[in-house]
């Protein structure tokens, strides 16, 4: 655990027990404060006072003497309107931050010559496998690193800065809303497409959020910027006319007169005065289609910056594992191989997926995100068959009409034994039957990870793999 100075003896209060929540109220309690804690959850109270918490109801409390309102990334800060606290904050001018505010602060309070490296990643997807990727060519190199943030562990639980420590932090933008003073060594930004709009209010907000990542970079600093699509091209241009940092460009489709990008199958650095070959795609079975090949490409360019060679990374690149539910492979019965990609709870992630493979047999549907998968329909052809579940169900199979077959299957377990029968059947090569749904979980399940887990042991059991 991180503790944070600066509120000795001092009010805080915490709103929001979660994993973030608990782990706060833990590391503020440690550096001195007196800290207020509460979740309006009556289930995550107990589970908070299980773990060990004292709770007060900040309905009650006397804010006069509040020195800061600790928000956890899931309360409402700004839309659809903020949460009562938030306005009783702003009523008695009580700053609101996060935790990752306090991270950033405590690294403050360090000699400069003590304080870790920070390399921050955002992006509307593939955060969490280039945070991954990042910690794990760390850790192949010998160096101290810590991942958490919005992945893992809560930053404020990470094990304090040694001598030479990185953190990894893969950054949200409801976290991103939530700082200040964060400063980053190297800040990643892969991609930017329509996402988390009831929290931002509209596309301008969610970019200015994410935007935050680069606010007190200097010219020592790095931003490695994804430029595939028009919003983070835009990021690019405004950082090269008034930014302070340097930047390298990233791409997983076009070469770039400068910068690092991933063409044909191949990694390129173009980053000096010549062009070289990094990487052969192909020997990182762990990463397939070209959205991975963006997040190696973001990876190596922050890891040069902090002094890593091509020759360290390349063999920590092929041995990565993967994570679970991005495109995880989950086992093969016969010529059939199953993906596990239950993290793609919008179109745009199961774009990436889809993009990855033929014979495709899709188990997409849940609670629909706005947009629908309309958007996907460049991917329909690699599409054999579709199998439907949850809420969106009958709205997916209208958008597939004729284009893909589809079946009605309900459950995920129905769908998965549909899916097999037809793929199993069929003469094929190659097939794939891919969870991707495209939505989020809710109407069947816990989370995402539940989902995926849910898909993994169904598909094991059937295919006797323990």
């Amino acid at each position: 655990m991180i503790p944070v100075p600066g509120y000795e003896d001092q009010l805080v209060t915490v709103l929001g027990l979660g994993r973030t929540g608990i782990t706060a109220a833990r590391a503020l309690t440690a550096g001195g404060a007196r800290v207020l804690a509460w979740d309006d959850n009556a289930e995550t109270r107990t589970r908070a006072k299980a773990a060990g918490l004292e709770l007060t109801d900040l309905d009650r409390a006397d804010w006069m003497d509040v020195k800061a309102l600790v928000l956890s990334p899931g309360v409402p800060l700004t839309h659809p309107e903020p949460h009562r606290f938030v306005k009783k904050a702003a009523e008695h001018d009580v700053p609101v931050i996060g935790d990752m505010e306090l991270f950033a602060r405590a690294m403050q309070t360090l000699p400069v010559d003590r304080r870790p490296k920070i390399i921050g990643i955002t992006g509307t997807n593939g955060k969490s496998t280039t945070t991954a990727l990042i910690g794990h060519i760390l850790k192949k190199a010998g160096r101290d690193v810590r991942v958490g943030g919005n992945i893992g562990d809560a930053v404020l639980g990470l094990e304090p800065p040694r001598a030479h420590t990185v953190y990894v932090l893969e950054l949200s933008s409801y976290q991103l809303d939530l700082v200040q003073s964060l400063h980053c060594d190297v800040a990643i930004w892969l991609n930017l497409t329509e996402d988390h709009i009831e929290r931002h209010g509209d596309m301008a907000g969610y970019k200015a959020a994410k935007f935050r990542i680069f606010a007190n970079q200097s010219a020592d600093d790095l931003a490695v910027i994804g430029i595939d699509d028009d919003h983070s091209a835009g990021v690019m241009s405004r950082l090269k006319s008034g930014g302070a940092q340097q930047i390298t460009a990233i791409s997983s489709g076009h070469s770039l007169g400068r910068g690092v990008y991933a063409i044909g199958g191949k990694l390129f650095d173009a980053t000096g005065n010549t062009c070289h070959e990094v990487l052969d795609l192909a020997s990182a079975p762990a990463l397939p289609g070209r959205h991975n090949a963006q997040n190696i490409a973001a990876a190596y360019a922050a890891l040069l910056h902090i002094g890593l060679s091509a020759d360290q990374m390349a063999p920590a690149i092929r041995s990565f594992p993967g994570l679970a539910h991005r495109l995880e492979f989950v086992g093969a019965l016969k010529h059939i191989r199953f993906f596990n990609d239950s993290k793609a709870t919008n179109a745009d992630a199961a774009a990436k997926a889809l993009a990855s493979f033929d014979n495709i047999y899709w188990i997409a549907g849940g609670r629909k995100k706005e947009g629908g998968i309309g958007s996907l329909a460049e991917y329909f052809p690699r599409i054999t068959k579709a199998y439907l579940i949850g809420e969106a169900a009958g709205e997916f199979a209208a958008t597939l009409a004729s284009a893909v077959p589809c079946e009605m299957a309900g459950t995920l377990e129905n769908a998965i034994d549909l899916a097999a029968r037809d793929a199993g059947s069929s003469g094929r090569a190659a097939p794939v039957i891919l969870l991707s749904p495209a939505c989020a979980s809710f109407d069947q399940f816990r989370d995402f990870e539940h989902r995926g887990d849910v898909f993994r042991m169904l598909v094991q059991s059937r295919i006797g793999k323990p």
